[in-house]
């Protein structure tokens, strides 16, 4: 089932009566050429660190990371963490740092390897440096994991002790990397305000109303600025994007805390990993989700803000590429059935697409997800839909 917490020592945060928020890195480095500098401060974390990075990832460590590192005269060790943050990789990654004698975790990458870098320094107590390889999360910033299938299907979550001890973003190391990571990031980001503004956007906390607020922030500074950051790559305006979405989207977590983090977009997001695999990567899929999302409220509530702010995305998704419909995320063929059990996980008791304020059915959470580029709201798709009308939406619609 998604989001069944495992058998071994993985586990969310106990919940206690007293709030308790892990907000930021103990320290941000960030700029041009970053790297050799950050030496010294990891040095501070530890003599013999584990890197933990992608495949494809390792070689950019073992020529422009590793012999910075050994330059400080530590002890370096990398190791690839394979495809997902998942238990196998995990286990795989405790042995490994034990024989190491690792004294601090490094993750260099995407999301995935910079979520099972800090899970494995949470579950060994030891600190933990970030690096991003591109611009596709805030998992650089954040004391959160999701931990995955071998098959890249998404099923729990863990919350950490603490945000990472070192975040080093250095902007010539994420330039390197494809441009639709930082366009699937800005997906990932610009989901702050549409699902934080419907959790916590009536709450009277200090620290929410400041998280909702900084949520519209980003989200202006994303529909303004992206389009330009696309087409100049290592300009301050893609400087800017890259801050956005890998920083400022972390800070809106870190101050809001966990209700005020996802809504409907990443619990549909984490439905579609049960039949999409890898075929497409996080911020895209959320993105998408943001699209239902607004459409369940148009549906349901008969709300025209979230048609308009529909419509709006959907001319920003194809100015950036963003996508729009399943077909956009290698899902045009997608049947009744698989539909079905994406929304089913998406439904799921514990998911937190219960923070929307009204409920939902598996039958509007269907009609939502095929009529994402819908021109007009038709509140009663969701009253006619049906096994045969579903089917069609999927082939007129994906």
């Amino acid at each position: 089932m998604p989001n069944q917490i495992s058998t071994q020592t993985l586990s969310t945060q106990t919940p206690s009566l007293f709030l308790t928020l892990a907000i930021a890195p103990a320290k941000v480095m960030r700029g041009v050429n970053v790297l050799p500098s950050a030496a010294l401060e990891i040095a501070k974390l530890g003599s013999r660190p584990l890197i933990v990075a992608g495949n494809s990832t390792l070689a950019i460590v073992q020529e422009s990371l590793q012999p910075i590192l050994e330059h400080q005269n530590l002890h370096v060790t990398p190791v690839s963490y394979g495809a997902d943050c998942s238990e196998a990789s995990l286990k795989s990654l405790r042995k490994a740092a034990k024989e190491h004698k690792a004294d601090v975790i490094i993750g260099v990458g995407g999301g995935k390897a910079l979520d099972t870098a800090k899970l494995v320094a949470h579950q060994l107590q030891l600190p933990v440096a970030t690096i991003p390889t591109s611009a596709a999360t805030c998992a650089a910033w954040t004391a959160l994991s999701n931990v995955y299938s071998e098959e890249g299907a998404f099923l729990y979550d863990v919350g950490l002790s603490r945000c990472p001890d070192l975040l080093i973003l250095d902007y010539d190391l994420v330039k390197t990397a494809p441009p639709h990571t930082l366009v699937a990031g800005i997906g990932d980001a610009i989901a702050k305000w549409y699902e934080a503004s419907v959790s916590s956007g009536h709450l009277e906390q200090t620290l929410i109303i400041a998280a909702v607020q900084q949520a519209r922030v980003l989200r202006d500074i994303l529909l303004q600025k992206s389009a330009a950051a696309l087409e100049n790559p290592g300009s301050e305006v893609w400087q800017e994007v890259v801050d956005a979405t890998v920083l400022l989207a972390g800070v809106i977590g870190g101050l809001g805390g966990a209700q005020c983090r996802t809504v409907a977009a990443h619990a549909v997001h984490n439905g579609l990993t049960h039949i999409a695999g890898h075929s497409s990567i996080h911020g895209e899929k959320v993105a998408y989700g943001i699209l239902v999302q607004l459409r369940l409220e148009e549906m349901v509530q008969g709300n025209q803000l979230a048609a308009a702010s529909r419509q709006q995305l959907l001319k920003f998704y194809a100015e950036i590429g963003l996508p729009q419909k399943l077909a956009d995320l290698g899902l045009g063929n997608i049947t009744l059935g698989e539909l079905q059990t994406a929304a089913e996980i998406s439904l799921a008791p514990e998911s937190d697409i219960h923070r929307l304020p009204f409920k939902v059915a598996l039958e509007q959470l269907m009609a939502a997800m095929v009529s994402t580029t819908a021109p007009t709201d038709n509140r009663d798709l969701v009253n006619r839909v049906s096994t045969r009308e579903t089917s069609d939406e999927i082939m007129t619609n994906s």
